[in-house]
């Protein structure tokens, strides 16, 4: 119990600020985040989509544990890893309580274990490329493929924003806990306290779309006086930014030693049927 207490405190939203500020922008000094853009968004392309294709137990493991390699590369954040592992477990145990429920055997444990694998390997695919990447970069990166300056810049100011909005929420949060009375009774299993904890959130959530709003209106306001339309559609400006994107030696090894490894788990494959 006093672990579980221990643990708790620990996920304050402090800590879960500093988390997010260290996935978006501390990870500049791993072997992958030095990649360009481009190259990750080719690499992601295959581990992300193809997986689903795939119905080979050897080629997937083997996915997994390149995916599990890169994911250790890029230094990910111990919060976002446990709060994959907690998705994955709770997608495979209701689809599996699902299953036994309605007519079904302990047979559904071997799909069910290759869908939580296919999942594990979309999701560790995301974590290495999307948390190796900062805002701009990745701003950056998502121009060069094509992908509108709109599009580009709202998501790095999206990820930009996120902590902020993150910190105001606990405001909004603490502010009703201070004004509001907890129950006097804590109940079974402290059901009372969940419950008025869990009605103070949804409800800490109404001030903050507000003040988004009004805060995302200003930020429209300043571009346009700076003529950030015109900016967008440039290509001028296209030019200017996309020139600090370079493809080099580590690029081309990175993605020669990804094909190289694949070519050999797909040959591999062929001798397990």
């Amino acid at each position: 119990m006093d672990y579980v207490k221990s643990m708790i405190d620990k996920l304050n939203v402090e800590q879960i600020k500093i988390e997010l500020m260290n996935t978006a922008y501390a990870n500049d000094g791993t072997f992958i985040a030095r990649l360009d853009p481009r190259i990750l968004f080719i690499w992601y392309g295959f581990f992300g989509i193809t997986p689903w294709f795939i119905h080979n137990e050897v080629v997937l493991f083997g996915m997994l544990a390149a995916t599990i390699v890169t994911t250790i590369m890029t230094k990910v954040s111990k919060l976002i890893l446990f709060i994959l592992i907690l998705g994955l477990l709770g997608q495979g145990g209701y689809l599996l309580i699902a299953s036994l429920f309605f007519g079904g055997d302990i047979a559904v444990l071997q799909p069910l274990l290759m869908l939580t694998v296919k999942l594990a390997v979309i999701s560790l695919a995301s974590i290495t490329v999307f948390s190796s990447m900062g805002p701009e970069k990745l701003s950056v990166g998502l121009l060069s493929i094509g992908v509108p300056g709109q599009v580009s810049f709202s998501i790095s100011y999206g990820y930009r924003m996120l902590p902020l909005l993150l910190e105001e929420y606990n405001h909004v949060f603490m502010s009703y806990r201070l004004r509001g009375r907890a129950p006097d009774k804590k109940g079974f299993l402290y059901w009372r306290y969940a419950a008025y904890f869990i009605k103070l959130a949804v409800l800490s959530f109404y001030p903050l779309l507000l003040s988004t709003a009004k805060r995302a209106r200003t930020t429209i306001e300043a571009l346009e006086t700076k003529g950030s339309k015109n900016a967008f559609k440039s290509p001028i400006v296209k030019k200017l930014k996309l020139s600090s994107l370079s493809i080099g030696r580590n690029d081309y090894a990175f993605l020669a030693i990804s094909v190289f490894y694949m070519a050999a788990i797909f040959a591999a494959s062929t001798y397990y049927y």
